[in-house]
């Protein structure tokens, strides 16, 4: 692995991003689903919005503890057991027959699940310096939408020669097979054999208000300083609208362009493969702006607007024509998304000390899947309301309108909540 010399913090970012992409292949399997399960198991919106509910509210349990633990037992261990239960509890949709059972597979799933972004972020801040973290988050952070992508190939294939337990067993159990490669591959980079003194100290120099050591973070004293709220702000009213579109795209296609999801749908490809796009880009274009001179809060507060602004492009697509005016529109909206959640990702490495980082994600994520045990029951009845009327098309013409109009409120508190435009003070978060 001699390419590997002087460039393994690169190598790190790859492995992170296929923990996430797994993460999501076994997160939109059902999604993918739903149109054959509904038709099989009778289920309607409301019963489909309640598994969809079921793993959000696990998935926001389990980041508020999450990150706590994954600071306090390190990176390798905490993600080594969050990847380990979270595909054994992929492969147990398969045993599910009911709506509870399929409910209980994804309650489990998510509180499983809820260890991925917590780690990810936790070591993208102990082996990257400030200046890379945003493209080294954009990496990981694209792994949602390879995923996606990944299950609409993978998925069809499978139906073809077995059926849908099947594909819970085959994606479920791509996890064990990752979590090997993460046991030897992953240390810090202090101590790791593979990085060599001009890497580990090129790691250093740009991250030592982060890589203090030993330093103790109270974890009720997070909830005391503003800048947790503002990231609180930048996932709970956002992540819910990337739910939507994971779990509800699908059956929207299905719906408003007869599209057949049994077949590996370009539509749909299209769309998630934008999103890797984005993820890659804002990580970028925040960089570059700090790379120039800028304070780093303030490039990615300036990226942030940029993209609430590109996403108002989603209100849109209740003119389009045709499914792939759509599919144009969307995708734009998907990749501004990741862009988005790509720093506010890197945000809480930027204002919080490393040791605090993982705490802060998972207090974050845990409002996002807060606002993502809500959002859904609207979705359901919101669509239950407009199919009974004969045109279920409008009711997501509706919820698009809300979903772009939401980044600019949510920019707003953000700012509110960091215009000093300073990190957190450590001794403030100590004792």
């Amino acid at each position: 692995m001699k390419f590997l010399s002087g460039r393994y913090r690169w190598f790190i970012a790859v492995v992170l991003f296929l923990a996430t992409t797994i993460n999501y292949v076994d997160r939109q399997l059902l999604g993918l689903l739903k149109p054959m399960l509904e038709k099989e198991f009778n289920w309607s919106e409301s019963d489909y919005a309640l598994m969809v509910t079921s793993f959000s509210g696990a998935y926001a349990i389990g980041l508020l503890f999450a990150g706590r633990f994954i600071d306090r037992v390190g990176t390798k261990l905490g993600l080594t057991l969050s990847v380990l239960f979270w595909s054994i509890a992929g492969m147990g949709h398969a045993l599910a027959r009911s709506v509870s059972g399929f409910s209980i597979a994804r309650f489990t799933l998510g509180i499983s699940e809820s260890g991925n972004f917590p780690a990810a972020a936790k070591a993208v801040a102990e082996w990257f310096p400030q200046r890379e973290r945003g493209l080294a988050t954009g990496i990981f952070n694209s792994g949602p939408s390879v995923g996606v992508v990944v299950t609409l190939l993978m998925v069809p294939l499978i139906l073809q020669h077995w059926g849908w337990k099947e594909a819970f067993w085959i994606t479920g159990s791509l996890g064990l097979l990752w979590m090997v490669l993460w046991w030897v591959v992953y240390d810090l980079p202090q101590r790791h054999s593979k990085v060599t003194e001009v890497e580990r100290q090129h790691i250093l120099s740009g991250n030592e208000g982060a890589a203090v050591k030993g330093e103790k973070v109270s974890w009720i004293k997070l909830f005391r300083v503003p800048q947790t709220w503002a990231l609180v702000a930048g996932k709970a009213f956002i992540d819910p609208i990337f739910w939507f579109f994971l779990f509800w795209l699908p059956s929207y296609f299905s719906e408003a362009f007869t599209l057949d999801l049994k077949r590996p749908s370009l539509p749909l490809i299209t769309i998630y493969a934008a999103a890797t796009i984005g993820s890659l880009g804002g990580g970028l274009i925040s960089s570059w702006l700090i790379r120039r001179g800028w304070n780093g809060l303030v490039a990615r507060k300036f990226s942030l607007l940029v993209f609430a602004l590109l996403e108002l492009s989603v209100i849109f697509i209740q003119f389009a024509p045709g499914p792939w005016t759509a599919v144009v529109l969307i995708s734009l909206a998907i990749a501004v998304h990741q862009a988005w959640s790509t720093n506010i990702f890197t945000m809480a490495s930027d204002l919080f000390p490393v040791s605090a980082v993982a705490s802060v994600a998972g207090i974050a994520g845990m409002a996002g899947s807060l606002g993502g045990m809500i959002f859904p029951l609207i979705v359901g009845a919101l669509l239950d309301s407009w199919k009974a009327a004969g045109n279920i098309t409008t009711g997501y013409h509706i919820l698009f309108t809300s979903c772009g109009l939401t980044y600019l409120v949510a920019l707003g508190i953000i700012h509110w909540f960091t215009r000093k435009n300073q990190p957190v003070d450590v001794e403030r978060l100590q004792g």
